[in-house]
């Protein structure tokens, strides 16, 4: 089968959700025997050769500037969405068209609701191709949950406002797109369940990893005895307020008990917001590092307070491949199976989850059967090659074998 694969960003290195997805499924169709051609934006020209190795043909274009005034102007004019307007591209469009002009595709799959916007070329182009949508979040969902957080904090009042209009204006474009292409995938039951307001059947399809990359990399790092980590990409909204309400309301209570407790958060892009909270003797911004690894084997409690969000959080998944023990909000630890969830520590109030943790930085046994199970129960759902099967069986169900 050949397969045209669009890409907001270039899924190598994969060292964030939609790259780690994206690579793996690119690894795990090349594997099946299939064809891939990746379309995609890049912030610059160099192409690792891991991904040139599973690629028929990789293309990239330079990712459109949208000034704030563009941004602004849209919102105020134009009744699309603001994440339907981000990658609008003529120089993407252009070699798309080149592509569809020259090479007859049997599926076109579209990673992520902002790549979505090209699928009108792809129906006029090659009518006959299949088009897959990959929905990597419930983004309507997303939006309406931040509304929400938002909303209970007076100055973030005009964020909750503008989460509130893009949550019905992205509704309408991702019941529109749901509705047009031939098969539609979600990483969750709920956000599956989400997502049948505009289509009945959905696949889900599990965000997933290596297993084995977590489990059996030596490299160590000694940051401390009672150390607490949280990992994502730090300009995004989510990861955001995860970490600022971590730090001013659960961390204070965790630091009366555990006072040389220190928490590290990895992820490249810290957010200005979290500038602020340098200046913590027991607050660490690594910013961007090359592997996550270290960082998860050296951690004693993986922490995932998150607030806002949907999907299956491949930080946790990365977590508990790591053996890390895990303490989570019901939000963050949703999407996952009984068994799966039954690794973690779950609490959604500050004083809940500031005492879960507290428990397991002081409970060595503990902290190692969880991790243990944790490893189990992420090779039994999420690796590649648990998943690999159920996507092909999903194509296989829109006539593609």
């Amino acid at each position: 089968m050949r397969i045209l694969m669009l890409t907001p960003a270039l899924p190598y290195p994969p060292h964030q959700g939609g790259a780690l997805r994206n690579f793996g499924l690119i690894h795990g169709l090349h594997s099946a025997g299939h064809e891939i051609t990746l379309l995609s934006f890049a912030d610059s020209n160099g192409i690792a050769a891991p991904l040139r190795d599973l690629c028929a043909d990789i293309i990239t274009v330079p990712l459109p500037q949208r000034t704030t005034r563009q941004r602004l102007r849209d919102l105020m004019v134009s009744g699309q969405p603001d994440l339907a307007r981000r990658l609008v591209s003529d120089q993407f469009r252009q070699c798309l068209t080149t592509l569809l002009q020259a090479t007859p595709f049997n599926l076109v799959q579209f990673e992520g609701l902002e790549m979505a916007g090209y699928l009108l070329l792809v129906r006029q182009l090659q009518p006959a191709a299949k088009c897959c949508y990959d929905a990597h979040n419930a983004e309507y969902q997303l939006q309406r949950v931040i509304s929400e957080v938002d909303r209970s904090t007076p100055n973030r009042w005009p964020t909750a406002l503008y989460s509130w209009v893009q949550a019905r204006r992205i509704a309408r474009f991702e019941r529109a797109i749901c509705q047009q292409v031939d098969c539609v995938l979600a990483v969750s039951d709920e956000d599956a369940a989400a997502l049948t307001r505009f289509r009945p059947t959905i696949a889900v399809i599990p965000n997933g990893i290596f297993a084995e990359n977590y489990s059996n990399n030596p490299e160590q790092l000694d940051l401390g005895p009672h150390v607490l980590t949280f990992t994502g990409k730090m300009d995004y909204r989510p990861n955001v307020d995860a970490m600022l309400w971590f730090t001013a309301d659960v961390l204070p209570l965790i630091k009366q008990r555990v006072p040389d407790v220190r928490l590290y958060i990895v992820g490249q892009k810290p957010h200005a917001r979290l500038e602020a909270l340098r200046d913590s003797e027991a607050v660490f911004l690594t910013g961007w590092v090359p592997e996550i690894h270290p960082f998860l084997r050296a951690t004693t409690v993986y922490v995932a307070p998150l607030r806002m969000g949907s999907g299956t959080r491949l930080k946790i998944l990365e977590a508990m491949a790591a053996g890390c023990a895990v303490a989570a909000t019901s939000l963050a630890a949703a999407g996952l199976p009984d068994d799966a969830r039954q690794t973690l520590k779950i609490a959604d109030t500050a004083a809940a989850l500031a005492q879960v943790i507290c428990n397991l930085l002081q409970d060595d046994r503990k902290r190692q059967q969880l991790g243990t199970a944790a490893q189990a129960a992420v090779l039994k759902h999420y690796d590649w090659s648990v998943l690999i099967p159920r996507l092909l069986t999903a194509y296989k169900e829109i006539g593609l074998g």
